[in-house]
């Protein structure tokens, strides 16, 4: 089972500043629409239908975000997903965005949500049939915390320039 979901998308130009770069507000939303995407494909249901079923949710309550090299309008890049932290009400899913080729990473994300009952208003525990489900995915990384993930990638990127 790949545990790494991905999905190729092309950079429009209106998305793009006037010298024809990717917005950085843009960087965001590319990339939360391939997760939504990709928990959709992969796991099998979307957040909309999630919701309406258990009046429950993920909500957003952290962005890590590194822009490591520019992405031009036209441009054709893959944006993959996976799930790094399961908790019990907290969970961590990283996010990248990498050039066609795969040689060159454009940007991370790491995005820390809650598990939210939404008649409560309150953060409470993910039932033990999502963190299965979302534990077949999980990836465990090397780097712990962010800024050491973003130097690894940085450092990635040098090396398929050489």
């Amino acid at each position: 089972m790949e545990k790494e979901i991905s999905s190729l998308v092309k950079i429009r130009f209106s998305d793009c500043d006037p010298i024809g770069h990717l917005n950085n507000v843009r960087y965001l939303e590319y990339m939360l629409n391939a997760r939504e995407d990709h928990v959709e494909s992969a796991y099998g249901f979307t957040y909309e239908e999630y919701t309406r079923k258990t009046a429950c949710t993920w909500i957003t309550v952290q962005n890590e975000i590194a822009y490591l090299r520019e992405v031009r309008y036209n441009a054709k890049v893959w944006i993959t997903s996976k799930t790094i932290e399961i908790g019990d009400r907290i969970s961590k899913v990283e996010i990248i965005m990498k050039s066609e080729d795969g040689k060159t990473i454009h940007s991370v994300l790491w995005l820390t949500v809650i598990y939210f009952d939404m008649k409560t208003r309150k953060s409470i525990t993910q039932p033990e049939d999502m963190k299965m489900l979302f534990g077949k995915f999980l990836v465990h990384l090397n780097e712990k915390d962010f800024a050491s993930r973003v130097a690894a990638l940085r450092k990635l990127n040098i090396a398929s320039r050489l």
